[in-house]
């Protein structure tokens, strides 16, 4: 993503001062190199009237859905269905193809929907159901042309330890965030190498010492060789490799080692090519600024570069890497959009 200057500062002063100035202004930080602290994030493009809607034709989807794209679709996971759960969409032009993934408890039902991972090379979906504590492969040409498809199960899950989101490579790796239970109410989470060919975990780096109720949002880019990991509660934003290792802690302004659950930062992130892009909210959690509404902009180093303004809630996102779209799901009239990304 090529960015360029504000053209009141471009026209203001000579070139070399006006890159100096927004940098100055936008990217204030200081640090060792591993832990950044960014004391301003003020670079701020409003790009609300830049998203393109998607309509959903007469498919109806909960307000509570996830994104995917894969295999020429985007599939829409409706986690309030009553019916059919899993819609896809031509990758395109998002005209409709297919619905699966019934609810209910049955052989090849869906109880509680889950995550889905992506096994691009066999083209197939694979969804987790945590009420049956299991994980479903769909064949996605299957799917388009048989509506009375019905899947196989891939694994079975252990209850002692399970993924709640989490991205595919190949039978015998897959990165999760991983649900630990401490209690009936109360679960440990952590990032894990997932072996489902064996069904087990490996747990991969530390978690910040001062964030002591572990909730966040990741993504991983094997093709870049890195993991993100954005706390909900803490303006903090983890980098890493795919071996685990710490490759910076990047510290918002708002940082503070207090989590009382009151204030929600980072939302949904992707890894777009080059570039970061986490959802932020910074509003009360008990309020209606919960959603994030803007998209921060980072390097691979965490290095601050830009927000984007998007103006209404964001409730979950995906990157497009074939078409460069970012795909949302909007908490507004706008149920679905995306926004190209240069």
């Amino acid at each position: 993503m090529r960015l360029q200057p504000t053209k009141s500062l471009a026209f203001a002063l000579p070139p070399l001062l006006a890159i100096l100035a927004i940098t100055l202004a936008g990217c204030a930080s200081s640090g060792d190199g591993v832990e950044v602290h960014q004391r301003s994030r003020g670079k701020v493009v409003d790009v609300s009237q830049q998203v393109v809607p998607i309509s959903t034709g007469e498919v109806l989807i909960g307000s509570t859905a996830r994104v995917y794209v894969m295999a020429g679709c985007l599939i829409i996971a409706d986690h309030k269905a009553e019916g059919q759960q899993i819609h896809l969409f031509d990758r395109t032009d998002y005209h409709y193809l297919a619905s699966t993934g019934w609810r209910g408890q049955g052989p090849g039902e869906i109880t509680i929907l889950g995550h889905i991972g992506l096994d691009e090379a066999r083209k197939r979906m694979l969804v987790t159901d945590h009420g049956q504590q299991v994980v479903y492969a769909f064949d996605i040409d299957s799917v388009l042309h048989s509506p009375d498809y019905s899947p196989t199960v891939a694994l079975k899950m252990r209850k002692a330890q399970f993924p709640d989101r989490w991205q595919y490579v190949n039978d015998t790796l897959a990165y999760a965030l991983l649900i630990t239970p401490t209690s009936t109410q109360t679960f440990d989470l952590s990032l894990a190498r997932w072996n489902m060919g064996e069904g087990t975990f490996t747990e991969m780096g530390e978690g910040h010492p001062a964030v002591k109720r572990r909730r966040s949002s990741f993504a991983v880019s094997v093709e870049q060789g890195r993991y993100v990991e954005c706390a909900s509660y803490h303006d903090l934003m983890t980098i890493g490799d795919l071996q685990g290792h710490l490759i910076r802690h990047i510290y918002g302004p708002e940082w503070s080692e207090d989590d009382r659950g009151r204030i929600h930062y980072y939302g949904p992130v992707a890894i777009c090519g080059d570039r970061i892009v986490a959802s932020y909210s910074g509003g009360d959690t008990y309020s209606d600024a919960y959603r994030p509404r803007q998209l921060l902009i980072f390097d691979l180093e965490g290095n601050y570069l830009q927000t984007l303004n998007v103006g209404c809630p964001i409730i979950s996102l995906c990157y497009d890497g074939v078409t460069g779209r970012l795909i949302m799901n909007l908490d507004d009239e706008c149920q679905f959009g995306y926004l190209t990304l240069p």
